[in-house]
């Protein structure tokens, strides 16, 4: 038998053990990473409840990771042991009408780390060397296992296409933080930020973002935003929370002419009230995102080298891999914690900020 490794194995929904599993072998197109952080994600919820990914269990789950590189494939090019990385999680065929398109999200064969294929919550963990981004050292490895979900805020904005002197509705905290420091980044003049979480928006506030609004206080959303727009509604907004509700609330807030950024994922079955008059004399638009993929990771490290998207004051806390069940709940009921990590190499949780 090779060399054992410890990790986080959901066996069925509901089951996540901490067992001993071989550590990945890896081919000569592969690198092994040694993992020092992995952030725990919406996604991993659904898929330890089997919403999302059953049919792929037993999985290692995890995809926001950083670490260092343990070994490299004989056919790595500019990849050396103990390089700070992360790594692009999404992977397609290369060759199929989307992927020669530039839409890989599209493949077929699509492919994720941590969602379709074993993941982070381990110690070690096996990437095409392709997919591998090397950290400065201006990207903490903490820092680092932010990369993949900033990516995923970024090919949204990158597909709504936001410009300067815009005005942008964010429905929904978490990655709405981030979406907003980054909007006003690219030139919009009028972010606004609504959500429940005091939290989350108190933390919003002292980041940066624009407008922050706790719904509660405002009654009505929608009139909100469109008192901020002179009662023409945002050019973009972006709803981050998930629910039909939620969806039908943002198409309401978006200007004739403007788009809906769809970012949170409902369930496979949740249909949405829609007016095909409103899109057909009003040219509203509604513009998908699913992850960050090929130049998003590389301006997502960008991002956070330069320091213009700071995500530390999100940071919650570190748990060991054993406390990763406990800290999948916690998220759910705590709604204090924001943004939490995983690490196999601590003995006792540490609390940040």
């Amino acid at each position: 038998m090779g060399k054992m490794m410890k990790a986080a194995v959901q066996e069925k929904p509901k089951q996540l053990v901490i067992k001993e599993v071989p550590v990945p072998e890896i081919s000569d197109d592969e690198v092994l990473i040694k993992v020092a952080y992995t952030g725990i994600c919406g996604t991993d919820w659904s898929i330890f409840t089997g919403k999302y990914s059953a049919d792929q269990l037993p999985l290692i789950p995890g995809h926001e990771f950083s670490g260092h590189i343990e070994k490299t494939g004989k056919n790595a090019v500019n990849l050396q042991e103990g390089d700070p990385v992360t790594a692009d999680i999404n992977m397609s065929c290369g060759h199929c009408f989307y992927c020669r398109r530039g839409q890989k999200l599209m493949c077929p064969e699509f492919t994720q780390l941590g969602i379709h294929i074993d993941g982070t919550y381990a110690e070690y963990v096996k990437a095409p060397w392709q997919q591998v981004h090397k950290l400065p050292d201006s990207v903490p490895l903490l820092t680092g296992a932010y990369v993949e979900p900033l990516s995923c805020v970024i090919h949204s904005a990158k597909a709504v296409q936001i410009e300067m002197g815009s005005s942008i509705a964010i429905l929904g905290t978490g990655l709405g933080i981030p979406y907003g420091l980054l909007a006003r980044h690219l030139g919009a003049t009028t972010v606004m930020l609504l959500g429940r979480n005091e939290t989350k928006l108190e933390i919003a506030r002292q980041m940066g973002v624009q407008h922050v609004v706790n719904i509660k206080d405002v009654g009505d959303p929608i009139a909100y935003v469109k008192d901020m727009t002179e009662g023409r509604g945002a050019d973009v907004v972006v709803e981050m929370v998930g629910t039909t509700d939620t969806y039908e609330q943002t198409w309401e807030m978006v200007r004739p002419g403007g788009t809906l950024a769809a970012f949170g994922i409902t369930g496979p079955e949740d249909v949405m009230k829609l007016k095909p008059f409103d899109v057909v004399l009003g040219e509203r638009k509604i513009v998908g995102s699913c992850a960050g993929v090929g130049n998003d990771w590389s301006d997502s490290i960008q991002f956070l080298s330069s320091g213009v998207i700071d995500p530390q004051p999100l940071f919650s806390m570190i748990v060991p891999l054993e406390e990763l069940e406990g800290a999948l709940h916690e998220l759910k009921e705590n709604p204090k914690l924001t943004k939490v990590f995983v690490s196999a190499d601590i003995l006792k949780r540490q609390i940040l900020g």
